[in-house]
């Protein structure tokens, strides 16, 4: 069961009702720019994680000041559309709020992320400003320079290609173990880098079969939403 750092506290608590009734995502977004695209960003993986659990997630959004361009942006990156918050009550199960670093914590369990910088996101390639914002645990701050992209982009290169060449190999299943890690990281306050870094073990690891990694890759790219398996079928 997905368990968040409760900004409040500093302490682990569960994300899901124990009934296993529904948990609102509500996201208070600081503005249009990286900051407010990571926030949107976080509370994607909370809801991904949450739905690989079999919890069901209502993404909701207080968006403030120029709530289009930063729906905008969220879009580009792959970021389900989220529902105005404004519109609804407080309804049955379970909220979780996910705010910018210094905002306002609401009343509920709340994630906090922390600044990304520069301010303005550079969009030219969604992908990899996802997996650059995904590179770093929400609660550091991030810089997002020409190295950090230039990085992203050359590892995405390399997973979609090796994906494609695992993919004309027989199916084999993700392994219970590597199952177990990616399971416990995202559920373990949505740690992204920690399922980044069992890719790059299953990437190099001898003794798993192709098929295996093709499916450990699909399966892991359901919490991350980087497209890894874009390019099979591509002619070569």
């Amino acid at each position: 069961m997905l368990r968040i750092i409760d900004a409040r506290t500093g302490q682990p608590v569960p994300a899901a009702p124990a009934r296993r009734g529904p948990t609102r995502v509500h996201v208070h977004a600081p503005g249009p720019g990286t900051a407010g695209v990571r926030v949107l960003l976080v509370a994607d993986l909370l809801i991904r994680a949450l739905e690989l659990d079999g919890t069901p997630a209502w993404a909701l959004l207080s968006d403030g000041e120029d709530g289009t361009r930063l729906r905008e942006a969220a879009a580009a990156l792959g970021i389900r559309p989220f529902e105005d918050a404004g519109a609804f009550g407080p309804g049955a199960g379970q909220t979780v709020h996910v705010v910018g670093e210094g905002g306002a914590a609401p009343e509920g369990a709340t994630v906090a992320v922390a600044a990304a910088d520069p301010p303005a996101p550079d969009l030219s390639d969604p992908d990899a400003l996802r997996l650059a914002l995904l590179a770093r645990n929400h609660h550091a701050r991030v810089v997002l320079d020409a190295s950090a992209l230039d990085d992203a982009r050359e590892t995405l290169a390399r997973w979609r290609r090796a994906v494609a060449t695992w993919a004309r190999q027989p199916s084999r299943p993700v392994p219970g173990e590597v199952r177990d890690r990616l399971r416990a990281a995202w559920e373990d306050d949505a740690d992204a880098p920690g399922v980044l870094r069992v890719l790059r073990q299953v990437e190099t690891d001898p003794d798993l079969p192709d098929g295996a990694r093709f499916e450990t890759y699909a399966y892991a790219d359901r919490f991350l939403g980087l497209h890894l398996a874009r390019d099979v079928g591509a002619p070569r």
